[in-house]
């Protein structure tokens, strides 16, 4: 092996011993530590929140799939483990997208507002069917593993849930922080139950990001145009 091969290794397996019964990944933790930097640079409205987060998805994937790969840490969080894989996916489309926007001479990255009523006729029905075949879907492979069915559906929801908010801020939709906000309702209870501490601590602090994020995109999306547009976006009642 080589020395990159060692030290590839020593990060894989090394562990934060909290407790004699209980120890935590490190990759939990610096995975985390790159989410909540790029809920940062999102709140900011810079392209770097992309890149950043697809880091923190890579080694979050690797904690998640727990058992299946031979972590010893716990359950295997499959709609957990899954949406990193979408967020690899839509991180770059929507690094693509904001880099786009200004190098086409609008400025800010991205220009906060409301989804349309057409879009919404169509996001919300897609994620509910999505949620009901993601729930059934993860109960089949995680046959293998005992949990209650409440799990698979809270894992459903986390994994559609978070799909549909990383391409609403791909988008700009302010909608995606109330995404977050209910993913985070969601996950930190599954988290804490499952012993993912770090995570659940995270999920717990990006609460209060996305609360603030909220309010300060629900702020310039009162005031901001659409490109090419001289009119105020629209702000639902």
């Amino acid at each position: 092996m080589t020395w990159l091969d060692h030290l590839l290794t020593a990060f894989y397996t090394a562990k934060w011993q909290v407790t004699p019964d209980q120890a935590i990944y490190w990759r939990e933790i610096v995975g985390n530590a790159f989410g909540l930097g790029s809920a940062l640079f999102g709140l900011r409205r810079s392209a770097w929140a992309w890149p950043v987060g697809i880091v923190g998805n890579l080694l979050l994937f690797t904690v998640f799939v727990g058992q299946a790969i031979g972590n010893d840490q716990g359950t295997p969080l499959y709609g957990q483990a899954a949406r990193q894989v979408f967020f690899l996916i839509t991180s770059v489309y929507g690094w693509w997208r904001w880099q786009r926007n200004r190098r086409t001479g609008h400025g800010a990255a991205v220009v906060p507002h409301w989804a349309g009523p057409r879009q919404r006729l169509v996001f919300i029905p897609a994620a509910l069917l999505a949620v009901a075949a993601c729930f059934f879907a993860f109960r089949a492979i995680g046959a293998g593993f005992p949990v209650p069915w409440w799990y698979h559906l809270a894992d459903s929801w986390i994994f559609v849930g978070s799909m549909l908010a990383t391409f609403a801020m791909a988008r700009g939709w302010v909608e995606f922080w109330l995404c977050w906000i209910a993913v985070d309702l969601v996950g930190v209870p599954e988290l804490l139950h499952f012993g993912y501490y770090p995570s659940a601590v995270l999920y717990a602090v990006y609460a209060v990001f996305v609360v603030w994020g909220f309010v300060v995109w629900l702020r310039i999306s009162r005031t901001a145009r659409p490109h090419g547009s001289e009119d105020p976006v629209p702000v639902p009642a």
